[in-house]
């Protein structure tokens, strides 16, 4: 017999019918992918399943994705069960690319979290569930593979428990089968709800089965706390448990629907994926509890009014449609052609993976992509007086990992540009440009695969091949004791000739006190039109002194010089003035400054004494720790860091914390750096100047 697990009378709410939007989000390798596949197979939008592994999934369908073998990318997907239109948003599983999970967030109606059954895993679960607390977006737990489970459930729930801020609501005991070798497989469920019993049916819906007589205890237990939990938000159902009055069933359904949509429970539903195990129960809880478009909306804070409003939460830039702006309809119709404001709508389209499928309209609830609009950004409404600001969207992570990129074809340097405007626009978590003190174009993101991505898209969606180094450190250096110096720069090569002739005293500034030009020439011996010129070729001087680094932290006074009436000149004094400096500064004991990072690094609290390992391993000085506020076992460990060790800094941290650490840095000081270190920076400097001659 098919699953018929009971929907509560009253179910079909006002705006049944209308697409309601699903994130299907999660860690890398959970298996959201895969997940929507059953679904879409489920549903009937696919005739086969195909396999992420193969290349063949609606998800991870982008050529990155298909090369990595992992999602970059959101991926949508729209499909209809009994009657109801849905649309699943695959989010990318690594914290490199959850800007684009956090996009599908601004516009999902409610959340799925898919896990592996893994008490020791739930930790990568933190910043996901963070950002759906604070958006205070409806959410419900699938745990995945189980199939392949060996902790026990009441377990995995207390480990969940542990980073959710939201109370869990267990909404299914597993039926297990003991084998001829004494292992456990798990063969089906029982619902808290109904207290109806399936047998999973490889490939298709469960089986009604008799209650077994061995459930019976546990699956009393995971009711009466499963009521508990909802009784903590009704007065009703609470007066029932005390007076022991058994509830009914539509007062339980309802107290979840309620509840759901108002974020204050987190259902946890268990399945297989790939096996379609529990799939159809969870589309059946979220077509009861998923909120509808009006309701996310009034969440948002967005005022519909029955006005026509459309919100862009991504750009996509295809090679034959152009610019694509994906956007949530919260309110009215949308048409092609139509007119909002001084903006006009292009092409209409419904995303299926990769495939587009034009529409004439879209209605409240669906989303489409927009074709060429190009005012229109991520994070924005489209409305009848034109284009405005969404509420609520929060700013991109700051960037933690960077690169330094030439192009490999000079002539390609404008295109270079452009590409990476686009490949910004669609990951707004990616920035570039020119850092004046190295002088080298930068590209930074939020790891290693991260910038991996973006550069094979320079490549090959673009035809911008570029080159790609860590980025340069920016020493400085500055002088420890002063000197004067005579300088004078005289040539005569026919006609007039060029003289110039300064006396300068150089002494040492306090750290961070930057430079100063002092005049104290008297009498005029050296004219006043020329002084700026000294002063010009001072700072000209400085931006490479002796060790090869740009120089901080000193004064520069003119004191005396010559002039001669006819071959001075403004070039003349300037050339006097970087002559005086290359013979001082070689005097003055020149040291080399290395930047020093204060860095906050944010960690799961069992990962503490390895973050701290390692910032004591790269010449990092601890300033302490303390507990991460509003993030439950998690800590922030401070330091002091050389800018020269932070550069692939993100990658050990990662590693270290089951790929979900992270880490801040802003400049704090310069401090003095000698020995083999320094000795080897110079050598690199002076190897560098060379090249370039």
């Amino acid at each position: 017999m098919a699953d018929t697990t009971n929907i509560a009378p009253g179910s079909e709410r006002a705006g049944g019918g209308a697409n309601r939007v699903v994130a299907l989000c999660g860690p890398y390798l959970s298996g959201k992918t895969t997940l929507l596949e059953t679904l879409l197979y489920a549903t009937g939008a696919i005739n086969r399943r195909g396999r992420p592994r193969d290349g063949t999934s609606t998800g991870d369908a982008a050529p990155e994705a298909r090369k990595l073998g992992m999602g970059t990318e959101i991926n949508a997907a729209t499909c209809t069960y009994l009657g109801d239109t849905w649309t699943f948003l695959d989010c990318p599983g690594s914290i490199e690319f959850q800007q684009d999970t956090m996009a599908a967030l601004s516009v999902c109606d409610a959340a799925v979290i898919v896990c592996e059954p893994l008490p020791d895993r739930v930790a990568v679960l933190t910043p996901l569930l963070r950002a759906l607390e604070a958006r205070h977006v409806p959410h419900l737990f699938f745990v995945n593979k189980m199939d392949t489970a060996h902790a026990r459930v009441r377990d995995l729930l207390a480990a969940l428990q542990s980073v959710s801020e939201r109370k869990l609501v267990l909404r299914q005991v597993p039926i297990r089968k003991t084998n001829g070798d004494g292992s456990e497989t798990i063969e089906g469920y029982v619902d808290l709800v109904s207290e109806r019993a399936y047998r999973y049916k490889h490939g298709a819906a469960s089986d009604l089965i008799e209650l077994p007589a061995e459930v019976l205890p546990r699956e009393a237990d995971a009711r009466r706390e499963m009521l508990e939990t909802l009784a903590e938000f009704d007065d009703t159902l609470l007066e029932q448990l005390i007076e022991d009055v058994a509830p009914e069933k539509s007062l339980i359904y309802r107290d979840l629907h309620d509840e759901f949509g108002a974020d204050l429970i987190a259902p946890v539903l268990l399945g297989a994926g790939e096996h379609e195990n529990g799939v159809r129960r969870l589309l059946k809880a979220l077509r009861h509890d998923t909120p509808f478009a009006a309701e996310t909306a009034k969440r948002r804070g967005i005022e519909t009014n029955g006005a026509t409003i459309a919100e862009c939460f991504r750009v996509s830039h295809q090679a034959h449609a152009g610019k694509l702006s994906l956007c949530r309809i919260w309110s009215g119709t949308l048409s092609e052609g139509q007119t909002l404001g001084p903006v006009r709508a292009g092409a209409l389209m419904r995303l299926f993976g990769q495939r587009l499928e034009k529409v004439s309209q879209a209605k409240a609830g669906d989303l489409v992509a927009l074709a060429k609009v190009d005012a229109l950004s991520a994070g924005q409404l489209l409305t009848g007086d034109g284009i405005a600001d969404a509420p609520g969207r929060t700013p991109p992570d700051a960037p933690v990992y960077g690169l330094a990129i030439v192009p490999k074809n000079r002539s390609d340097e404008v295109k270079l540009s452009a590409a990476l405007h686009k490949i910004i626009e669609e990951d707004p978590s990616l920035t570039s440009g020119h850092r004046d003190d190295t002088g080298e174009f930068l590209i930074r993101g939020q790891g290693e695969m991260h910038l991996r991505v973006a550069l094979e898209k320079l490549a090959t969606r673009y035809n911008v091949p570029v080159d790609s180094h860590p980025p340069r450190v920016a020493y400085k250096e500055t002088i420890r004791k002063g000197t004067q110096q005579h300088g004078r720069y005289k040539r005569q090569t026919g006609g007039h000739g060029q003289f110039g002739d300064v006396k300068i005293e150089i002494q040492p500034l306090g750290r961070g006190e930057g430079f100063k030009f002092i005049d104290k020439v008297v009498g005029g011996v050296v004219p006043r039109q020329f002084i700026p010129a000294v002063e010009m070729g001072v700072i000209d001087y400085l931006k490479q002194g002796p060790l090869g680094q740009p120089v901080v932290d000193l004064a520069v006074t003119l004191f005396d010089g010559q002039y001669h009436t006819v071959d001075s000149s403004e070039m003349s004094f300037k050339q006097a003035a970087r002559v005086a400096m290359t013979e001082a500064m070689p005097k003055c004991d020149p040291v080399l400054l290395e930047p020093i990072l204060k860095v906050t690094l944010c960690t799961p609290s069992d990962a503490t004494s390895r973050i701290q390992r390692l910032v004591s391993g790269r010449r990092g000085q601890l300033l302490g720790f303390d507990a991460r506020p509003g993030w439950p076992g998690w800590d922030e460990v401070t330091a002091l860091m050389p800018e020269s060790e932070i550069g692939d800094l993100i990658i050990e941290i990662r590693s270290a914390t089951q790929g979900v650490g992270t880490y801040t840095a802003e400049f704090d000081h310069l401090q003095e750096l000698t020995g083999r270190t320094a000795e080897k920076v110079v050598e690199d400097g002076k190897r560098r100047v060379a090249a370039a001659r």
